[in-house]
């Protein structure tokens, strides 16, 4: 296991950082980089108006950064999540499923890119896969460095014997169940002109 964390956990060197950053803009996707947490909290504060819509999954990295709670700050957001929590999902499932599935800002991150500059996020339910990849109107995704990897199949060993094990510890602690890696997307590009951004940090951040 310690072979495996000096591997995955990691930063980038900043040519590296770099590199991929191009990768990336040249898949329609705007890349940033910062040195660390609070900047890209106000790097994606920066970039979200007012009152606007906002969703996220509960993301390592956007807690630890201090987006996470940014968003829910009613005075600043109209985050989902607060409506979500108020409904009931035994009888409105369905308006659930309809109001998290394309909100105006998605906020998130993923668990691998590759050198190429392919994103790589892998999810259980599946629950920020459709917005990510096509129904939310933007996406920011805050990502470390340490989650650059040469190829996709190194990216989903990053996942399956790094990412996946420390998650079912957290979900174990929480509800005493187990995880598993339900569903994956790969966006190798984006369709729609200024939709998606990734802020790649230069220090370590999520898992």
């Amino acid at each position: 296991m310690k072979q495996i964390q000096e591997v995955f956990a990691a930063p980038a060197t900043e040519e590296k950082l770099q590199q991929v950053a191009d990768r990336i803009r040249e898949r329609n996707i705007e890349a940033l980089i910062v040195n660390n947490g609070e900047e890209a909290r106000q790097l994606v504060l920066e970039r979200i108006p007012i009152g606007a819509e906002v969703h996220s999954g509960k993301s390592k990295t956007l807690q630890d950064s201090g987006i996470f709670d940014a968003l829910q700050d009613p005075n600043q957001f109209n985050a989902l999540r607060h409506q979500v929590l108020k409904m009931d999902r035994k009888t409105q499932g369905k308006e659930i499923r309809k109001l998290i599935a394309a909100p105006d800002f998605m906020l998130g991150s993923v668990q691998a890119i590759t050198e190429d500059g392919i994103l790589v996020d892998v999810s259980a339910t599946g629950s920020q896969i459709g917005p990510y990849a096509n129904t939310a109107g933007k996406v920011i995704l805050v990502v470390g460095s340490q989650k650059i990897v040469p190829d996709l199949e190194t990216a989903l060993k990053r996942v399956r014997e790094y990412v996946q094990p420390w998650e079912e510890s957290q979900v174990r602690k929480l509800a005493n169940i187990g995880t598993f890696v339900g569903k994956i997307l790969l966006v190798e590009r984006e369709w729609v002109n200024e939709r998606m951004t990734v802020i790649l940090v230069r220090e370590p951040i999520g898992i």
